[in-house]
């Protein structure tokens, strides 16, 4: 009989400096999606700790570190702060429309304002439109952009794009590939953290039980934001685990004290598990 999935190949990549600890190196394992049934890889490896770049799934294989931790919320168990209340209240009007994933010019320059003022001098600083169309579009699995505008002045052509997100859709969620918003919008502060409330409403009314954040790294100041969504299971040696209770009362603490925007970016440093490049998945 022939196996229905292919076992896949997983390759490593060569160490680089780490876009998230200072002095520190990383390392990836990684593996390459494609054919029929990268839906169902893709879902299995996220599971386990893999994120996915365009074609490719990888997760940390640090030498000497293990700082990054695979982090998902509980959509089903959800319930909003009540900062995350007045968020969810104050961006309530932005109308959000699912899109297929093919990048737009108007995506493409509001992501280089978001990276101009957040992520300055971090590896995808130096994208181009093409750059950006490949991340979007380059995918072997059921992804979209989620997109989010402002209402317009007459109702019916489109409004400002303040925010968008490129989400895949897996068996037992959303997982957040990449997101990006309007980086000096005064009137609409915590554009980011509505658009994970957004995904944890959608992924609840859709029946499915996790939203993906990705990786965090307990002392990397531009990851603390993701403790602020409770409840929260993280993956370990055993599996994933719910983090309890007077554990995120402390890291919640933790992050409120913490200014993500004076945490300098790190060379080659990038957002959440986004490569600054495909090169490095390259084979020799």
């Amino acid at each position: 009989m022939t196996a229905p999935v292919r076992f896949p190949r997983f390759f490593v990549t060569s160490p680089a400096p780490c876009p998230y600890l200072p002095g520190r190196s990383e390392r990836k394992v990684f593996t390459e999606l494609k054919g029929a049934h990268s839906d169902a890889l893709n879902d299995a490896l996220g599971r386990i700790g893999f994120r996915r770049s365009q074609t490719v799934a990888y997760r940390p294989s640090c030498l000497d570190c293990q700082a990054c931790v695979s982090v998902r919320v509980v959509a089903e168990e959800f319930a909003p702060s009540s900062t995350q209340k007045r968020n969810l209240k104050r961006n309530g009007d932005l109308i959000a429309t699912l899109c297929r994933p093919w990048s737009t010019s108007e995506q493409f320059e509001l992501l280089q304002r978001y990276l101009g003022a957040r992520h300055p001098g971090g590896g995808m600083a130096t994208m181009d439109e093409v750059d950006y169309a490949d991340m979007v579009e380059h995918t072997p699995v059921t992804s979209y952009v989620i997109e989010y505008r402002e209402p317009s002045d007459d109702g019916v052509t489109p409004g400002k794009l303040v925010g968008a997100c490129l989400t895949d859709k897996q068996g037992d969620g959303l997982s957040m590939i990449y997101s990006f918003y309007e980086p000096e919008n005064t009137t609409r502060e915590g554009l980011g953290n509505y658009i994970i409330l957004d995904h944890i409403e959608r992924a609840k009314d859709k029946g499915m039980p996790f939203v993906y954040l990705g990786y965090w790294v307990e002392g990397s100041a531009r990851m603390q934001y993701k403790v602020r969504y409770r409840p929260m299971e993280r993956l370990g040696r055993n599996g994933w685990e719910r983090i309890s209770a007077e554990e995120q009362d402390r890291l919640i603490h933790g992050a409120a004290n913490t200014r993500r925007d004076e945490a300098p970016a790190l060379e080659g440093s990038h957002k959440d598990g986004m490569p600054g490049g495909q090169g490095q998945y390259r084979l020799a």
